[in-house]
């Protein structure tokens, strides 16, 4: 069974929808180091969880990066959702010429195991394999009654994630690319 380390409930229907029923949400508040590397911070919390647990681990961070912005609030997405929310962030964009943003993940697995880590592991670590996802996309008034957090503000394809259907979000979301790319690697573990 494989944990996945988050008190979100929308990531986890979205991890679940790629693994089926071998992942299981476990809330584990660890502490979260700051910083602009959104692969460092997820490392971080995979190594803090797995430590916990002794047994397999996920997590994933994730941001929304407006390029109007250098990338803000990128791995501070959460607090600035938590404080502004998405209708005031997407007000501080409407007047900028460039609405282009990026939905960028990183999901960091971790299983004590020797495989080869990213990013490079110190002394007395435990390794740590590195997925990433990224979706480039447009900034835009809110629409849609679906998804969570930034969905109704980040326009794909000439439609926002929250007027996305759950499959169709995840096929084209930086969450379902970096799931994708993690399932791709943790199915192949099985065979080397």
């Amino acid at each position: 069974m494989l944990r996945f380390v988050t008190g979100n409930d929308g990531k986890v229907r979205e991890a679940r929808a790629a693994l089926d029923d071998d992942v299981t949400q476990f809330t584990y508040d660890y502490p979260e180091i700051q910083s602009p590397d959104l692969g460092a911070i997820a490392a971080h919390g995979a190594r803090e969880a797995y430590r916990e647990v002794g047994a397999p681990v996920m997590v994933e961070d994730s941001g929304l990066f407006v390029d109007a912005f250098a990338g803000f609030p990128g791995p501070y997405s959460a607090y600035v959702e938590d404080t502004l929310g998405i209708e005031r962030v997407w007000r501080l964009t409407e007047p900028e010429d460039d609405h282009a943003a990026a939905f960028r993940s990183v999901i960091a697995y971790c299983d004590g195991s020797g495989f080869a880590s990213a990013p490079a592991v110190r002394d007395g670590e435990p390794p740590v394999a590195i997925f990433e996802g990224r979706v480039e996309g447009t900034i835009v008034a809110p629409r849609g009654d679906g998804g969570f957090g930034y969905d109704p503000i980040f326009e794909y394809d000439d439609r926002t994630f929250a007027e996305m259907d759950p499959e169709e979000k995840n096929e084209h979301s930086h969450r379902g690319r970096a799931i994708d790319a993690f399932v791709e690697w943790y199915d192949g573990q099985g065979e080397a």
